[in-house]
């Protein structure tokens, strides 16, 4: 979004109006990049009013930039560490910015379906109640749960256990 500066006051010209300080930032928290130059010299004015909306904030609201904050960023100015500085910070806030976006994703993902943990958890246990009534019938049915392999088996032991008592006298 491209603004100019008349007679002192703000005018976005896309939408051909007067815009206040506070419109700026929601325009900018909404995701929009905007750009103001002065209408009569041409200058851009871009990071001063950047700096006027972040003032505006930090007098108004909550301050994110307290004192001790301001004053280390204070003394690197002039200072060989400036740039780096710089580069520093628009890593973190866009990092954190990347991050936020994600978490973001990730609770609307929560939101749309927020009984999908429990469904899944629920389907689990329906299946495992499942295999246990199924063990419990076989058990008190005198069958495995793969009766056709331990019948046979059974028998054979059944004939064992006959021969060895008749051996013992029993």
């Amino acid at each position: 979004m491209r603004l100019s500066i008349r007679t002192a006051r703000l005018y976005d010209t896309v939408g051909s109006r007067h815009v206040t300080l506070d419109d700026l930032r929601q325009l900018i928290v909404s995701g929009e990049k905007i750009k103001v130059i002065d209408d009569k010299s041409g200058e851009d004015l871009t990071r001063s009013v950047l700096l006027q909306i972040i003032a505006e904030q930090e007098q108004d609201g909550s301050p994110v930039l307290g004192a001790e904050l301001l004053e280390m960023i204070i003394r690197f100015y002039g200072g060989p560490m400036q740039a780096l500085l710089s580069r520093y910070l628009e890593q973190a806030f866009t990092t954190m910015l990347r991050q936020q976006e994600a978490m973001h994703l990730e609770i609307a993902k929560a939101l749309q379906t927020p009984l999908a943990p429990l469904t899944e958890l629920a389907r689990k246990n329906v299946e495992m109640w499942d295999q246990m009534q199924a063990a419990t019938r076989d058990a008190f049915s005198g069958r495995s749960p793969d009766s056709s392999k331990t019948a046979n088996h059974g028998d054979a032991k059944t004939k064992n256990n006959q021969q060895n008592n008749r051996r013992k006298g029993k």
